[in-house]
């Protein structure tokens, strides 16, 4: 198991777990990211610290701390 933000780009995983404040938890699960959905991660922002996902057919970003605080399997 490792966490998303260590995931190369084009990698799938599947959530087992969110981490982190209860308020972080509850954002990224009303953006669909719960345990047991599968995420590609499609593009890293590095001076930013941003991390491109696609969830769902949809894509978000976070930040890579944020990304930092699921665990996943790797696919």
């Amino acid at each position: 198991m490792t966490t998303l933000d260590s995931l190369s780009v084009g990698g799938e995983a599947t959530i087992v777990d969110v981490g982190g404040a209860r308020p972080l938890q509850r954002r990224l699960m009303e953006f669909g990211i719960l345990p047991g959905t599968r995420v590609r991660l499609v593009r890293r922002h590095a001076l930013q610290g941003i991390v491109e996902l696609e969830v769902r057919d949809s894509h978000l970003t976070l930040r890579a701390h944020e990304a930092g605080r699921l665990s996943v399997d790797r696919v």
